[in-house]
């Protein structure tokens, strides 16, 4: 299997995350993280794998004028996409294994659908936990099994079929951190006591199924594996895979549901 962490992006593929993965899909969860961190107005907030920033951007709405958000990712084009979106969040380029911050450096700490994709996971957490100020609030969100994402359980079979057993990979990435058990205990491991993992529902939503593949495509590794041909390919046969998630619309609504592993630093 790829190794998820090799999941990475250009410039134009995080333009494609911004404008079509956030309203589609993460959007939806940066107020239930944000719920679940407890962020409140005059916060200092630490938002690890931030990406184009959404969860940052929730964040900094909650703080206020008295609080300060700071984004981390290792993806260049991620924050170049995130410093134009919201100049007021301090954008950083870092790598979750070795923050570029002061033990205790934060009221929150939270990180949104990135865990998976990290190299070494029990040492991202550990600075997670590291930075995280005495009586502060940890909350980590990641993807429930891919039987919870009924869609993409679909789509991937779909795509290693047509498409290879990499393609599939890609798709299936991330889900990694799915089982429930084996997330408490990587929490565990990482000295990170008292963490509680809580299933929350989810859906995600297209405009068409046309416009759900290219937009898998556009914004993931995929978009240097897939000619074009090969994803119109794709996209067709997933007219009929897909039907029955599909509106009268044309809206292709899907399940989608996350987990979200919260601690408090005693």
């Amino acid at each position: 299997m790829a190794e998820p962490e090799r999941w990475q992006v250009s410039t134009d593929a995080a333009e494609v995350y911004e404008s079509c993965f956030v309203p589609a899909i993460f959007g939806a969860w940066a107020s239930p993280v944000a719920d679940a961190a407890g962020i409140r107005t005059g916060n200092k907030v630490l938002d690890v794998g931030c990406g184009t920033g959404v969860l940052a951007r929730e964040a900094l709405r909650r703080v206020g004028q008295g609080g300060q958000v700071v984004g981390v990712d290792l993806n260049e084009g991620m924050l170049a996409v995130a410093a134009r979106t919201e100049p007021k969040i301090a954008w950083r380029l870092g790598d979750a294994v070795s923050l570029p911050f002061e033990d205790m450096s934060f009221d929150v700490v939270v990180s949104q659908f990135a865990l998976m994709y990290f190299p070494d996971r029990v040492a991202s957490l550990r600075e997670m936990w590291r930075t995280l100020a005495t009586g502060g609030r940890l909350a980590v969100a990641g993807w429930a099994p891919i039987d919870h994402a009924r869609g993409y359980r679909i789509l991937v079979d779909l795509a290693g079929r047509q498409c290879g057993r990499e393609a599939a990979d890609v798709l299936a990435a991330p889900f990694v951190l799915g089982d429930q058990i084996e997330l408490a205990k990587l929490f565990g491991s990482s000295g990170i006591s008292g963490a509680e993992v809580t299933l929350h529902e989810g859906s995600i939503r297209f405009p068409s199924v046309k416009e759900f593949i290219r937009i898998e495509v556009k914004g993931s590794p995929l978009a240097e594996m897939l000619s074009d041909d090969a994803m119109r390919s794709l996209a067709a046969e997933s007219e009929d895979a897909l039907a029955e998630f599909v509106m009268p619309s044309g809206e292709i609504i899907m399940p989608m549901d996350a987990h979200i592993v919260t601690a408090s630093k005693g």
